[in-house]
């Protein structure tokens, strides 16, 4: 019997825990902890999975941090640190130690230094603003870290920024872009061998292209590829939302991507979708499946990856609607998912950590 202890953020103030049993195919409430408010995004320490950093995704918006212990009830927060602007919706740890905050609503941002292993936020980093668009406004969304520079998609500014250090751990500026289609709105990304791959929110739409060289480098799109199902109601709203790359593995050796639809507009009964692709040799995407959910609008999900070490189950949960947490088990070597088993308890979440076995 395999016990998996799983973390789930929200627009809730706390954070959820769930025990999935892979054997016996359940999915168990076992906690909530009291969080700041709107706790939307959550994400580990990359080196000490004791530590969880959470957002308050509210217009003065937070960067806090938390110690897990037994069935992820988590104490504290140890430490909280203004994030500089409104509404952020996205942290992720660096390997060297700081933390990056993205601020959607104000378009700005921050990376923060820890100390005490990662427990306590330097109050003094600079704020990141980054410039908007003429007759737009820029929103930040995610922060990837690419060696010494951080990449950040601009879902406003149709731009992914280049960011690196300047003097000290809290001083970062922008280095340079990548510019996207005008309009497609870039959300979040991951880079795999040297390929760039990006979810475009406004646009519903997978790209793959060469990562260009900094600062300003341009490589041409080897995919362009749209995430909306074939068939949906009219009525439909589409934005494309989450994105997930696991490592191939003995179990899983084919790469492939997952990525997250959301219909924000008339909900089909099947609800949305998670997109199945496969990667090509030359770097380049072809899509496999549509795996319906019955979820609405599916904000976040994750591989366990982190927990299994080949990343068998993807759990995933909608930010609207009543569906629930769902995990499903990748199948087909990869090619496939199959719903394993959900928890409808609580009736959204946003954003989820895999604690490791």
């Amino acid at each position: 019997m395999v016990n998996f202890t799983i973390l789930a953020g929200g627009y809730t103030a706390f954070v959820a825990s769930y025990l999935f049993n892979s054997d016996a195919c359940t999915l168990t409430l076992l906690n909530q902890s009291p969080t700041g408010p709107n706790v939307s995004w959550i994400t580990p320490h990359p080196f000490n999975p004791n530590i969880l950093y959470t957002v308050n995704e509210v217009t003065e918006g937070a960067l806090q941090s938390y110690v897990v212990g037994p069935e992820g009830v988590l104490a504290g927060p140890v430490d909280t640190v203004s994030s500089g602007g409104d509404g952020p919706a996205f942290c992720g740890p660096l390997t060297t130690g700081q933390v990056a905050i993205m601020n959607y609503n104000s378009g700005n941002g921050k990376i923060i230094p820890t100390s005490y292993g990662g427990l306590v936020f330097d109050k003094n980093a600079s704020l990141i603003t980054f410039p908007p668009p003429e007759g737009n406004l820029s929103h930040p969304h995610e922060a990837i870290q690419n060696g010494a520079e951080v990449l950040v998609p601009d879902l406003g500014g149709d731009k992914v920024w280049r960011l690196i250090q300047n003097g000290t751990a809290g001083e970062w500026g922008i280095e340079g872009i990548i510019e996207q289609p005008l309009w497609s709105g870039p959300r979040h990304g991951m880079i795999r061998d040297g390929y760039f791959y990006l979810v475009h929110e406004l646009a519903s739409s997978l790209t793959a292209q060469v990562l260009p060289i900094a600062p300003n480098g341009t490589m041409p799109f080897i995919s362009d590829e749209s995430t909306i199902p074939p068939t949906y109601p009219n009525g439909s709203d589409w934005h494309a939302a989450e994105i997930l790359i696991p490592p191939p593995s003995t179990s899983f050796p084919q790469p492939y991507i997952y990525t997250s639809n959301r219909n924000t507009g008339n909900l089909d009964p099947r609800g949305d979708t998670i997109v199945i692709w496969a990667i090509q040799p030359d770097g380049s995407i072809q899509q496999v499946k549509q795996v319906y959910t019955g979820l609405d609008q599916i904000r976040g999900m994750m591989i366990s990856t982190n927990a299994d070490g080949v990343g068998e189950y993807i759990i995933a949960a909608g930010y609207a609607g009543t569906a629930g947490v769902q995990v499903y088990q990748r199948v087909s070597g990869g090619a496939d998912l199959q719903l394993v088993a959900n928890n409808t308890e609580i009736p959204t979440r946003t954003s989820f950590v895999w604690l490791p076995l």
